[in-house]
């Protein structure tokens, strides 16, 4: 079942791309590299905020049909870090009109990931088409593995222990983002932006997993969240070659006209035609 929710995207993608008319769209082959911010969604909801993650790298392919309104289709393919940071206890404090203040103390765990965007990338061309402003929506696949934990208040931090009963490492969820690009000859360097919102858990729910008592300092929950999908944002320089000598003709590019071949009726001849018929039969009658 998994591995049918995995292949079908691509398939259907693949299938979309071989559809185009290869042999005069642009194929692009390209590299990307930053970092981001990464967090995640407890439910019920818990004290959490942000981390700074480390590198993000990966490679990337577009498909830049002739038609302006498709755009681009594309894959990419990433190397990620992600994480979150949970208040697993908190010191308390009393402001002058007796309010609770509190100063909470952080779990930290961070995870790596390879990451499989499938892009749609709408745009459109500035400054005598030398530079290429975008948008991008993707449907994403993730597998986790390995990364480390640490606390802020104990001294407890080491590698991480991934569970199958506990843990899942493959995931889902949707992208969108942003950037441009400008255009020196067949390369392309430019800036990305894009957020990753996720959609499937990072950790399995009470109801399949409630061992958590047993479970090391790698796991600082005593009741596992019901959700937890992870989101985050990268902010990455791109490099990009374009695999054609020729330029982007998708501006230059025009439909078709459908021939109609629609029979126009001329009454004139039609009356002539008949008159002549007429008269013919009126000689034979004769």
């Amino acid at each position: 079942m998994k591995f049918r929710k995995i292949t079908l995207p691509i398939l259907f993608l693949l299938a979309f791309v071989m559809l185009g008319e290869s042999a005069q769209a642009q194929h692009l082959i390209g590299v990307s590299g930053g970092a981001g911010i990464s967090s995640v969604r407890f439910y019920p909801l818990r004290e959490t905020k942000s981390i700074t993650t480390g590198p993000d790298f990966g490679l990337s392919w577009r498909y830049y049909s002739l038609p302006r309104f498709v755009g681009a289709v594309g894959l990419d393919l990433e190397f990620m870090q992600r994480g979150f940071s949970y208040g697993y206890a908190y010191s308390s404090s009393f402001d002058e009109e007796g309010v609770e203040q509190r100063d909470y103390y952080y779990y930290t765990r961070r995870l790596n990931s390879i990451m499989l965007p499938m892009v749609w990338q709408p745009h459109f061309y500035v400054a005598r088409r030398h530079v290429r402003i975008y948008l991008e929506a993707a449907f994403t696949l993730s597998y986790n593995f390995g990364g480390d934990y640490s606390y802020d208040k104990d001294e407890w931090h080491g590698k991480y222990d991934w569970r199958l009963e506990r843990d899942n490492r493959w995931s889902y969820g949707l992208a969108g983002g942003g950037g441009f690009a400008l255009l020196f000859g067949r390369y392309e360097l430019g800036v990305r932006a894009r957020y990753y919102f996720g959609y499937g858990d990072l950790l399995k729910n009470m109801n399949k997993y409630y061992d958590n008592a047993t479970d090391g300092k790698e796991n600082p929950f005593t009741v596992t969240p019901l959700r937890s999908p992870l989101d985050n944002m990268t902010l990455n320089i791109t490099l990009a070659y374009r695999m054609s000598k020729d330029g982007y003709k998708e501006w230059e590019y025009k439909a078709p006209r459908k021939d109609k071949n629609r029979k126009k009726f001329n009454f004139k001849n039609s009356s002539v035609s008949e008159g002549g018929s007429s008269s013919s039969s009126n000689t034979m009658r004769r």
